[in-house]
């Protein structure tokens, strides 16, 4: 589904962020890319979401050149990934439920299909009672909820969550990583980079390691080994 071919990203500032990386990601699969600060696991993530072009090789969805598409495709494409970040970025001044809506006017979806779907992606991370509460009335972690929530609501091939429990107590850390194996497990593949050894440990799954921009392990059912 995800094809990178020696890719290598060089800044203006002669930082080797990545040196001929190559891996590919099946659909269905949940991998995590682990790393120092500095290995280059949010470059491979904006290689892979096209919000930074490598300065060699190439990034493929299935057989599309991600960097080659032109602006229509690249859209077309972006809707297929739903992105979380670690600190959510929700919308202060909108509700859960208005959150949610806003991503689905955005991909030019219907009033009808809205207030059909968003009820059900909110009750499917657990949140149905809170649906009228604002980010500020929410905890941490279920304000990562909303956000996981929004992230897949136009029911994308790939959720790429970028550190999403790096703010959040061990409790709520399980119940995260406990929705991304639910959405894992109904089809859709899954991106996670993550400093949380535990986390990894405790998934047993494909894990890529990354060391100043090389990637120095690749297992299937890695654990985190730095």
């Amino acid at each position: 589904m995800i094809y990178l071919e020696k890719v290598s990203k060089k800044y203006p500032n002669n930082t080797m962020a990545l040196s001929g990386i190559t891996f590919a990601i099946n659909k269905g699969e949940f991998v995590s890319i682990v790393g120092h600060s500095g290995a280059g696991k949010s470059t491979i993530l904006k290689m892979i979401i096209a919000e930074d072009a490598p300065t060699s090789g190439n990034v493929f969805y299935h057989s599309a050149d991600i960097h080659r598409l032109g602006r229509r495709d690249i859209l077309d494409y972006r809707r297929k990934v739903g992105i979380v970040f670690q600190d959510g970025r929700l919308l202060p001044n909108k509700t859960a439920y208005e959150n949610i809506a806003f991503a689905m006017e955005v991909a030019g979806r219907q009033d009808e299909e809205i207030e059909a779907d968003v009820p059900g992606v909110l009750k499917l991370v657990g949140l149905q009672d809170k649906i009228w509460n604002f980010p500020h009335e929410l905890s941490g972690g279920e304000r990562q909820r909303v956000a996981i929530a929004r992230a897949i609501i136009n029911q994308p091939d790939i959720i790429i969550a970028d550190e999403p429990t790096g703010n959040l107590d061990p409790i709520n850390t399980v119940d995260i990583i406990n929705i991304l194996k639910k959405i894992n497990e109904l089809g859709t593949t899954v991106i996670l980079t993550t400093h949380n050894k535990n986390v990894v440990d405790a998934l047993g799954k494909r894990v890529i390691t990354l060391d100043s921009g090389k990637i120095v392990r690749d297992e299937k059912k890695g654990k985190y080994a730095l």
